[in-house]
């Protein structure tokens, strides 16, 4: 299973990274990049560093596994945990692709507060305001299952803490500042999970 997990993670970079890069160059001429400003203890640092060391983790899992270095949780290491990863990682993997191309030009990674797009609140957004945050957490709890170590189980915890440090601090702060509809919306649909996390 470590050689299944090992080719997800590279389909998750080719068509959650590499793909919408290259959309987004085509479509504006900007990789939709936007590296975190600021001291490096602000939140959107300590999100970023966390996403990477997420993605380290995750990565890590297999091939540790690979190599006998690491030793699977038994209780998980089963044939129908494993099969439950592969179907949680083609459903959220799906969901991000899906709601990437649903932002379209407003799609970044990151924040860069002198910049100003749309506000998308339609498709997968009238579930959830992070639809690709969501599907990124399925997709990593799919992969965890695949290979069920303590450092797969590790990533996705980094993983969710990154994502909530990322949401909480850094974008829905931006956004509450600079788009005169987010309030209302974020009153009216879920941070991560529907109906859990509207603003007051």
């Amino acid at each position: 299973m470590e050689e299944v997990a090992l080719v997800c993670w590279s389909v998750f970079g080719l068509l959650a990274l590499a793909l919408p890069i290259a959309l987004q160059l085509r479509r504006t001429g900007s990789t939709g990049l936007k590296w975190p400003s600021g001291d490096a203890g602000a939140a959107e640092w300590i999100a970023a560093a966390g996403l990477l060391g997420a993605v380290a983790l995750g990565v890590a899992a297999p091939l540790l596994a690979q190599s006998g270095d690491v030793d699977p949780i038994d209780a998980l290491d089963r044939t129908g945990v494993h099969v439950l990863g592969v179907f949680l990682f083609v459903l959220g993997l799906s969901a991000v692709v899906v709601t990437q191309q649903a932002m379209g030009r407003s799609w970044r990674i990151g924040v860069d507060t002198r910049e100003r797009t749309g506000l998308v609140t339609a498709g997968p957004f009238t579930v959830v305001r992070n639809p690709i945050f969501t599907g990124m957490s399925i997709t990593w709890i799919g992969l965890a299952l695949m290979v069920p170590n303590v450092l797969a189980l590790a990533s996705v915890a980094v993983l969710i803490g990154s994502l909530e440090i990322q949401t909480r601090f850094v974008e829905e702060p931006y956004l509450l500042r600079s788009q005169e509809r987010y309030p209302d919306y974020a009153r009216s649909v879920g941070r991560f999970v529907p109906g859990i996390g509207r603003l007051d």
